[in-house]
């Protein structure tokens, strides 16, 4: 009996998952099936499921179009994101790695400042980001998009939760065999973060390949336009074309979806090892 009510209660459990997860993958599966549809089936009130006819006509426009460069858009988003989350990494290991590790006078101190930033909200930061940019002559390039958000406090607070759980017996180990503390970071710390640094990756590349208010505050020309910019004009001028508008936004999820797929293991076990302990 307490067997067959385990089962039973495993089974609906899979039933209550299954129907949450039909519910959030249903937009993007609408989505997918839209962008194969005519333009007069995408824009009718009836909801059709399996696209009749199958239909590439969205993409050719969209990939074809001279107005709406979407490939330089891709690929600039791509580098864009690219290039933050590895600067996001590059700046917020060594700084987490030291609150957590290190002892010095201030480091409670200095963390608390760190994480009062989380709650400055972002476009309070858009004209002295944009001031800055300029000094650099940034402005219309990817480092204008690349650089001023990598230095934020959630990648130093996110890693920081993970370096904590480390057993200190390990440094203890590497001192005792005459590693100073660069070498016990890059040879012990590092490589058994590899799970939260994977997350933290797959975070900062999603947030920057999302982000539309800054890129079109900086990025002036056509050419130099991120993808969410850029199908944010393209939306402008085609409203009323809902097939070229979901092959667009295919296009944008593919590189997202992929990374989530390869990286998925370790991103779960981030996130768990890092909210162990505060």
């Amino acid at each position: 009996m307490t067997t067959d009510i385990r089962r039973l209660r495993r089974t609906l459990l899979h039933l209550v998952l299954a129907v949450i997860a039909a519910l959030y993958l249903s937009p993007l599966v609408y989505m997918f099936v839209t962008s194969f549809k005519t333009r007069e089936a995408a824009g009718s009130t009836e909801p059709q499921w399996i696209p009749d006819p199958i239909s590439l006509d969205a993409y050719r426009q969209l990939l074809g179009s001279a107005d709406s460069p979407i490939m330089t858009w891709f690929l600039n988003s791509l580098a864009a994101a690219t290039g933050h989350a590895a600067l996001v990494l590059v700046t917020a290991a060594p700084a987490a790695y030291a609150l957590a590790r290190l002892r010095f006078r201030g480091r409670s101190t200095i963390f608390a400042t760190v994480v009062a930033t989380l709650f400055v909200p972002p476009v309070v930061l858009l004209i002295p980001n944009f001031l800055i940019v300029n000094e650099f002559a940034w402005v219309d390039s990817l480092p204008a998009v690349i650089v001023p958000a990598a230095a934020g406090a959630f990648g130093v607070f996110f890693l920081r939760q993970f370096f904590i759980t480390l057993p200190g017996e390990l440094e203890e180990a590497a001192e005792l065999d005459g590693c100073n503390r660069w070498q016990i970071f890059t040879t012990i710390a590092l490589p058994l973060a590899r799970p939260a640094l994977a997350t933290l990756f797959l975070l900062s590349f999603l947030t920057n390949w999302n982000d539309f208010l800054w890129p079109i505050f900086v990025l002036l020309s056509p050419e130099s336009l991120t993808l969410p910019a850029g199908l944010g004009n393209f939306q402008s001028a085609n409203s009323i074309r809902y097939d070229l508008l979901m092959a667009g936004a295919v296009i944008a999820s593919i590189p997202v979806i992929l990374i989530y797929l390869v990286a998925q293991r370790w991103v779960i076990e981030g996130i768990s090892r890092s909210g162990l302990k505060g």
